[in-house]
């Protein structure tokens, strides 16, 4: 498989992993949950005028119009591996500008409860993926403060709960128990994801906006089923929706 390193795209479309040849059919706002089962489900609840523009590996893509706005809408993947190459590709082939994750959590504050929001400040991770742009120490991927401040907005009008901080893209969804110094928690890190590193990394390279939103999908006492993952978690959509 021929690895891609080169930024001056004067063509490329369509990339290997997203089956558009038409920019103009991407939205320059994409919003991105790692399942493409939420990214039709947000398309057929929350979009006019819908058009798939990638159905390549079944990481369905749509745009559409919300409240007459030109949105975007595209599965991930999991992992910073699968995010970082779909955001990689929409940021320098498609010209994406802004890029808002709409994912799952799991908590590691007490304080979070299932169906909170929380908003990505910054992204620690156990990933080597922002390693690999070889900088000469290690790199804080953080968000964009315009979304995020947009995000904080709609949320407090809506009247959802919601927590703005640190999150963890981990590269293990299960996990062992290591001994370690300190942990996450410690540190006030507020819950554990597996993409928003990468795609605050990618961002920051690329001059886009990125933005996680999430929602706390399970604590240490309560977990929630695949199917409300993809179908229930509508707070967050309608946030990222209305400043996009």
């Amino acid at each position: 498989m021929a690895e891609i390193n080169d930024l001056s795209h004067s063509s490329g479309i369509p990339t290997p992993h997203i089956s558009c040849g038409d920019k103009s059919e991407i939205a320059e706002t994409v919003l991105l949950p790692g399942d493409p089962l939420r990214a039709k489900f947000i398309a057929d609840t929350f979009f006019e005028n819908v058009k798939q523009f990638n159905s390549t590996r079944n990481m369905l893509g749509f745009t559409g119009e919300y409240k007459g706005k030109r949105v975007s809408v595209m599965g991930t993947g999991m992992g910073c591996p699968s995010i970082g190459i779909y955001s990689y590709e929409l940021m320098n082939f498609y010209g994406v500008k802004n890029l808002i994750r709409v994912g799952t959590a799991g908590a590691l504050s007490p304080k979070l409860k299932v169906r909170d929001i929380v908003f990505g400040m910054g992204a620690c991770t156990t990933s080597s993926y922002v390693r690999l742009f070889g900088l000469p120490g290690d790199f804080a991927p953080i968000c964009s403060y315009d979304l995020l401040s947009k995000g904080v907005k709609a949320a407090e009008e809506k009247g959802f709960r919601y927590h703005v901080g640190n999150v963890l893209s981990s590269d293990m969804f299960y996990s062992y128990d290591l001994p370690s110094a300190n942990t996450w928690t410690e540190m006030g890190v507020l819950a554990v994801e597996m993409e928003a590193a990468a795609l605050y990394s990618n961002a920051a390279k690329a001059g886009a906006n990125a933005l996680a939103i999430l929602t706390i999908s399970d604590t240490n006492d309560e977990v929630t089923t695949a199917e409300e993952r993809q179908q229930s978690f509508t707070n967050m959509m309608e946030v990222a929706l209305e400043i996009a």
